[in-house]
């Protein structure tokens, strides 16, 4: 008797990378993530440091070691969620096509998706090689009330919601010595216990 095989296909893991400073990781990049998730039923968001930039230095900052902790932190009772290195190890000078290409490496069989905010997607034609960045994934941008820019050449998918949350007023917070708004219990313990943000 002739074996009939399933015309039914497995369904596309899909994946988000969402990259950031994180200094620190507050409960609005969490949620922002968890939209994306419910909203086009991803199966795992990865979250990526990346190196701080050198326009920021006038900033009191957390090093790699405590963003990527804070990361882990925040996303540990998450299942769907991740925290890479990838950009914190990868060679300088890390573009993000370089981590996509990574990526898309790692997961080859995998529907890639890049979840950026609107200051990033405005900014994406001016990125290195941007045509060869939006080739390898699709582009979630999350916005609040603004509406997107048409951008000639690049597609994304739009992601409205909104979140009070502000790493710059968590930092304020912590230096006042004031109580933090919108952290995770286990990353406001880890900013208080290493004394983060502090002169």
């Amino acid at each position: 008797m002739p074996s009939h095989r399933s015309t039914m296909e497995t369904p596309q893991t899909k994946i988000c990378l969402i990259g950031g400073t994180f200094d620190p990781i507050h409960l609005g990049h969490t949620y922002i993530a968890l939209q994306a998730k419910l909203s086009l039923s991803l199966d795992k968001v990865i979250f990526l440091p990346c190196r701080q930039s050198p326009h920021k230095l006038d900033i009191e900052t957390a090093s790699d070691a405590h963003r990527l902790k804070m990361c882990k932190l925040a996303t540990a009772e998450l299942p769907w969620a991740e925290v890479s290195d990838y950009d914190l190890t990868a060679p300088t000078l890390s573009y993000s096509w370089r981590t996509a290409e990574h990526f898309k490496a790692l997961y080859p069989d995998a529907e890639l998706f890049w979840l950026m905010g609107t200051d990033q997607w405005n900014a994406l034609p001016r990125w290195n090689r941007a045509e060869h960045f939006a080739q390898l994934l699709q582009i979630i941008v999350f916005h609040r009330t603004e509406p997107l820019l048409s951008l000639d050449g690049f597609q994304s998918l739009p992601l409205s919601g909104q979140h009070p949350a502000s790493a710059t007023a968590v930092r304020n917070d912590a230096q006042k010595n004031r109580p933090m708004r919108w952290l995770h219990p286990k990353v406001a313990n880890y900013i208080k216990e290493n004394k983060l943000y502090t002169k």
